[in-house]
């Protein structure tokens, strides 16, 4: 009989030692788990915001070149109303000299 009770007791630890060295296997499991997920997160993170900063870039040399492109286009439209309005202006200007000349002081 004790015998027997000493085989259960010596069953017992031998089962106690593998569950314990099935929570540890299984805890560093999990830290090796949750350090990978850490580190393919801020890998996302970092390439998201490179992405971003590309795409921020990108729409900002977009804006300059359609600013400058509209800039020019003003410019021109401005150099050909002046070009198509040059006699009216001048006779304009010289009806208002003319006015100022023959005004009595």
């Amino acid at each position: 009989m004790k015998r027997i009770i000493e085989e259960v007791l010596q069953a017992e630890e031998r089962v106690g030692a593998i569950i314990r060295e099935a929570r540890d296997k299984a805890a560093e499991i999990k830290r090796s788990a949750e350090n990978e997920i850490s580190q393919r997160t801020n890998d996302a993170k970092q390439k998201s915001r490179e992405m971003v900063q590309t795409a921020v870039e990108e729409a900002k040399k977009e804006a300059e070149r359609v600013s400058k492109e509209k800039l020019e286009q003003v410019g021109r439209q401005k150099d050909t109303l002046l070009n198509n309005r040059a006699d009216a202006i001048d006779n304009l200007i010289d009806d208002i000299c003319g006015v100022i000349l023959t005004t009595e002081c």
